[in-house]
């Protein structure tokens, strides 16, 4: 009964928090994490210890499976090569800092628990990043920075292991790259059946609920098998719920769509909202131990400020040549994009194209139509980097949105008991996490308004829209005509007549979802070629998918 009442009212807390942080504009991990620490901290209450699988295991999957399923594939594709630089060499790059550093002050600490701390403290957390969503930066840096967060665990927890082992035997980087790689491609393979599997079995099912119910279980299926196969779990999870989010527009119908966003939408206030208050109520645990093992609070407080410093600091350095790289990638592209649209004005049945000095013979139409598909994917690839540069304005957010979070403390809480300064090294960990998210997330929006990086044009979003309608109409317009020998739907359409009949409500339903089935394909082919903000097309999407829902509820 007593745990019953902690979930009641663990669940009162977040729905509270969340509330309050909307009217008041703060995010609610700080809230919640303020909370936490604050009940924490009152006489009598007991200390709360999690299980840090219930975490990497239970919370981890779905939230970071839902935030793949919502992330547009052609946003996740473009900036790949950054999302890799930041989840794989930075997160390398922080655990031997911080480790050697750490290593240099506490010798009796020793090396390879000094990287696994650095390993601990050098990935982002995934949940984090639902406060940048709300401080209203370019979606080029919010892909980026939630692109991260979603693979760089994976890193951080192989380097992790790597060091524990290490403390008992000696491992050789090839190993740690072997591993590294093995649990890329397993959770890759995994991920990726599973994600295709999870779409059409749901096909099938014709109750949106039960559908979504169905989806549930995704983010387990593939991170349970991917961990046994000795994969990374957390990349099965974000590897299915990329697949799942390409292709629930072919599989799934409007009802399921919409089902999954309003309930995954609850899932994840719940689990984001309890994984942040458990950090905050976590301290009285992390203290308490800190103590019984005699090792120096204020040890822990020094090593946790240089340690946060060094966070940011190796972050700097690190996305200083990345800026470097990403406006080089854009000038390129401007050079290259006359010379591609010229490609694509010849390119034709029977002609011959030549680039970059090769020539070749189109003679197949869907030939044709695959290398016109992708003359103009790049052409749009190159649009979009000009048009959101990745400048030192857009780099000093990066800097600063890179928060840990609550994977930081279950990480430093799979330590093994006989891990030299255990409890020293949960408490520094738990320090980094909540001072990371309490400085940087309750400051973030402040130095955004200071930097001012780039944002998208409110007039070139008003354009997209509009051309984007200007291509519904036509896809309209080509259902009415071939509609038009029906002479009551016809004489409906044209209103030549006050007393002109109305079709058969049958027949005029059938009109419109028919005009809606081409207006989504016509949207499916605009996202295809990339020349449309993910924003704008994922909103055109939802309204026909709620049109037709009305449609269809009104047909009984």
């Amino acid at each position: 009964m007593e745990l019953l009442i902690v979930g009641v009212l663990g669940l009162l807390a977040i729905a509270a928090a969340s509330a309050l942080s909307d009217r008041f504009g703060v995010a609610t991990p700080l809230v919640l994490v303020v909370l936490g620490l604050g009940v924490s901290l009152v006489p009598g209450v007991p200390a709360v210890e999690v299980d840090p699988e219930w975490i990497l295991a239970g919370i981890l999957p779905p939230l970071l499976f839902s935030s793949a399923v919502a992330m547009p594939t052609m946003d996740f594709r473009r900036e790949l090569g950054a999302i890799s630089g930041l989840s794989v060499l930075l997160v390398v790059l922080s655990t031997v800092v911080i480790g050697f550093v750490v290593h240099a002050l506490v010798p009796d600490l020793g090396l390879a628990a000094s990287l696994a701390l650095g390993a601990i403290l050098s990935p982002t957390d995934a949940v984090a990043t639902s406060i940048v969503r709300k401080v209203g930066v370019a979606p080029r840096i919010t892909t980026v920075l939630e692109g991260e967060s979603l693979l760089n665990d994976a890193t951080a927890l192989v380097v992790l292991r790597a060091a524990i082992a290490a403390t008992a035997a000696s491992v050789s980087v090839g190993g740690v790259l072997a591993d590294f790689a093995i649990a890329v491609v397993v959770a890759a393979v995994v991920g990726l059946s599973v994600g295709r599997l999870g779409l059409l079995v749901r096909s099938r099912i014709r109750q949106a609920p039960v559908s979504t119910v169905v989806s549930y279980a995704i983010p387990f299926a593939a991170a349970i098998p991917a961990e046994e196969l000795h994969g990374s779990g957390l990349v099965a999870a974000v590897v299915a719920g990329l697949v799942t989010g390409q292709g629930a527009i072919r599989y799934l119908s409007p009802q399921h769509r919409l089902s999954d966003r309003q309930n995954w939408r609850t899932v994840e206030v719940v689990l984001e909202g309890a994984i942040f208050l458990l950090m905050g109520l976590e301290l009285t645990t992390v203290v308490t131990a800190l103590r019984a093992d005699g090792d120096s609070a204020r040890l822990g407080v020094g090593l946790a400020a240089l340690a946060l410093v060094l966070t940011v600091v190796v972050r700097a350095v690190f996305t200083a040549p990345l800026v470097v790289v990403q406006r080089r990638f854009a000038r390129r592209g401007e050079t290259l994009r006359p010379a591609l649209e010229g490609v694509d004005e010849k390119l034709e049945l029977g002609s011959t194209v030549e680039f970059r000095g090769r020539s070749r013979e189109i003679d197949d139409p869907a030939r044709v139509a695959r290398f016109r598909g992708r003359l103009r994917r790049k052409i749009a690839d190159i649009d979009h980097l000009l048009d959101e540069p990745i400048g030192p304005r857009e780099g000093a957010v990066l800097v600063w949105a890179g928060m840990r979070g609550a994977v930081t403390l279950a990480a430093a809480q799979t330590l093994p008991e006989d891990t030299p300064l255990r409890s020293l090294l949960v408490f520094v960990a738990f320090l980094v996490a909540a001072s990371s998210l309490l400085l940087q997330g309750g400051t973030l929006a402040w130095f955004v308004r200071r930097v001012r990086p780039a944002r998208p044009d409110p007039e070139d979003l008003t354009a997209e829209r509009e051309e984007l309608v200007s291509r519904m109409r036509a896809a309209s317009r080509e259902v009415l005509e071939r509609h038009s020998a029906n002479p009551t739907v016809a004489a409906f359409l044209e209103r030549t007549s006050e007393e002109v009949q109305r079709p058969d409500p049958a027949e005029f339903r059938v009109l419109m979802l028919d005009m809606i089935e081409a207006q989504r394909a016509a949207l499916v082919a605009a996202r295809a070629e990339g020349t449309f903000a993910s924003a704008v097309l994922t909103a055109a999407l939802e309204n026909l998918d709620a049109e037709q829902i009305s449609i269809e509820l009104r047909a009984g």
